[in-house]
C-alpha cells in the first residue's frame, strides 16, 4: 500500500469524526485464534521520541513510511494486529487496516526516553475509557523499575490503577515489566539477567485487585536457557518482545524459538527488527517470524 498522506490530512481537516466512524464499523475478532496463538507488531516507539533503529538515529521518523510497513506487516498471513499510541492507529483505522485485526492502544509514554524523568512514565497514551470506547482489544503499559529511582513508585502505582480499571472493563491488558538502573553515563538499561527478570515478572503480576485480565510482555534473557526457570515465576499467559536485534536476526529468532515453547507463552509482540530489518525485507522478516509461532 502507497500512503497518500494528503488524503490522511484532508480527512483529519475536514471530517476529524472519520476516525470515531472507522473504529465503530471496523469488523473485530477474538483476542485469540484457534490455535492460541497472538503475533502483533509494535510502533509505539516514536511517541518516547525513540526514533532510532540499529544505527539510523531517525529510521522511524517518516510516517507515511511507517504506515507502509505496518501495511505491509498487518498484510500478511498469521499476522494478528498491532500495537501502537492514538495518532498511528488512527492513521491505520483511516487506511482501513484495522479490519479484522486485533488492536492494542499503548497507554503510559509520558518517560521519554533519555529523560532524567524517563522512570516516571506517565500515563500519558490512551487510558482504558479510550480503548473501550473504540472497541480496541486491549491495552499495553510499560513497567521499568529502578530501586534507586523514586519516580518507578509513581509509574508502579499508576500501573496498578491502569490494570485495576482495565479489569472492570473486562479489558485484556499487557504489562511490560523491567528491572532497570542507569549505567555510568546516566542512560538507562534493563536488566536481562534471570534473576531480574523473574524479579520483574513476580511484581507485575501481583499488580492491582485482579490478575484476570493481565498479560506479561516480557523479554528473552540473556542466557536464553535460562527462559524455563524465569518462566515458572508466574501463571499469567505471556508474549515475547523482540526489541532491538541489531544485525543478527537470525539469533534472535532462534532464541523466541525456544522461548516459544514454554507453556505460559502464548506469541510474539515484535517491532522495530520487524518493520526496519537490515536487509530491508518487511516481508520477510514477518513472515520468519510468523514461521517461529
Amino acid at each position: 500500500m502507497t500512503v497518500d498522506v494528503s488524503e490522511l490530512v484532508r480527512l483529519r481537516s475536514h471530517r476529524p469524526e472519520a476516525i470515531a466512524e472507522a473504529a465503530a464499523r471496523r469488523p473485530r475478532r477474538p483476542l485469540l485464534n484457534d490455535n492460541g496463538r497472538l503475533m502483533i507488531v509494535a510502533a509505539d516507539h516514536p511517541a518516547r521520541g525513540a526514533l532510532g533503529v540499529g544505527g539510523r538515529s531517525m529510521a522511524m521518523a517518516n510516517r507515511a513510511d511507517l504506515l507502509e510497513r505496518l501495511c505491509l506487516a498487518l498484510s500478511r498471513p498469521g499476522v494478528d494486529g498491532v500495537l501502537a499510541t492514538a495518532d498511528i492507529l488512527d492513521d491505520l483505522l483511516l487506511l482501513g487496516a484495522l479490519d479484522g485485526k486485533v488492536v492494542l492502544g499503548s497507554m503510559n509514554r509520558g518517560g521519554l526516553q533519555g529523560a532524567r524523568f524517563e522512570l516516571d512514565d506517565r500515563f500519558t497514551g490512551h487510558r482504558p475509557e479510550d480503548i473501550e470506547r473504540l472497541g480496541f482489544d486491549a491495552g499495553k503499559l510499560l513497567l521499568r523499575i529502578d530501586y534507586d529511582d523514586p519516580g518507578s513508585l509513581t509509574t508502579l502505582e499508576s500501573t496498578a490503577r491502569a490494570v485495576d480499571a482495565m479489569a472492570a472493563r473486562r479489558l485484556p491488558v499487557f504489562v511490560e515489566p523491567f528491572i532497570s538502573r542507569r549505567d555510568e553515563t546516566g542512560r538507562l538499561r534493563n536488566d536481562l539477567s534471570a534473576e531480574a527478570v523473574t524479579k520483574s515478572i513476580a511484581i507485575a503480576s501481583g499488580l492491582g485487585g485482579s490478575s484476570a485480565y493481565t498479560w506479561l510482555k516480557v523479554p528473552v534473557t540473556a542466557n536464553p536457557d535460562d527462559m524455563a526457570e524465569v518462566m515458572a515465576a508466574s501463571t499469567l499467559p505471556a508474549v515475547l518482545l523482540g526489541g532491538e536485534v541489531g544485525d543478527d536476526q537470525d539469533g534472535a529468532y532462534e532464541k523466541w524459538r525456544g522461548a516459544l515453547q514454554l507453556p505460559t507463552v502464548r506469541g510474539l509482540v515484535v517491532g522495530r527488527s520487524l518493520l526496519y530489518p537490515a536487509d530491508g525485507d518487511v516481508a520477510a522478516a514477518v513472515d520468519t517470524a510468523v514461521g517461529l509461532l
